[in-house]
């Protein structure tokens, strides 16, 4: 009887172990001003000059950051209008945007993966953006670190698509 009792304890707690492991492939994820930033939904556009325009949403954010490129390098941001992010935050109604642009913010993204097979692009960035809104009470800026878009498809600009995913 002991040993029915043993086995019987043994094979529950074999069952009860499983490994719940949550894989994030593709993903468009960073820290906003020191706090888990993550998609929800994400696409990557790329425009008949090779530019890349990623659009990423959470909650009541929007993030849109622009590369002049696709190639496999860093592209500076608040140098010029070529590269370039912004940030849409809706709270209570409140609409407030940061944006870098020639002189205004900082940062960089960085492609690290073109994989022309799979039609997927992987990258990182960072950058600090100016508000450009209105709202006195919003804050001046907002800080994105250690941003990551990984593995995620790319799909190529149409006439549709030109004119809704523009800065």
């Amino acid at each position: 009887m002991r040993r029915f009792f043993l086995i019987t304890i043994l094979l529950f707690i074999l069952a009860s172990c499983e490994d719940q492991v949550k894989f994030n492939n593709p993903a468009v994820q960073g820290l906003k001003d020191n706090i888990i930033w993550r998609a929800g939904l994400f696409n990557i556009t790329q425009s008949s000059d090779g530019s890349l325009t990623i659009i990423a949403y959470q909650k009541n954010d929007a993030l849109l950051l622009k590369t002049a490129g696709n190639a496999v390098k860093t592209y500076p941001l608040g140098t010029d209008t070529a590269s370039k992010v912004a940030l849409t935050e809706k709270t209570d109604g409140v609409t407030t945007v940061f944006s870098t642009g020639k002189n205004i913010g900082n940062g960089q993204i960085t492609i690290t993966e073109w994989d022309a097979v799979n039609h997927t692009v992987t990258g990182e960035f960072n950058f600090n953006a100016k508000n450009e809104s209105t709202n006195p009470s919003a804050k001046p800026n907002v800080n994105f670190q250690k941003g990551v878009f990984y593995k995620v498809p790319v799909t190529t600009e149409t006439n549709l698509t030109k004119n809704t995913a523009s800065f």
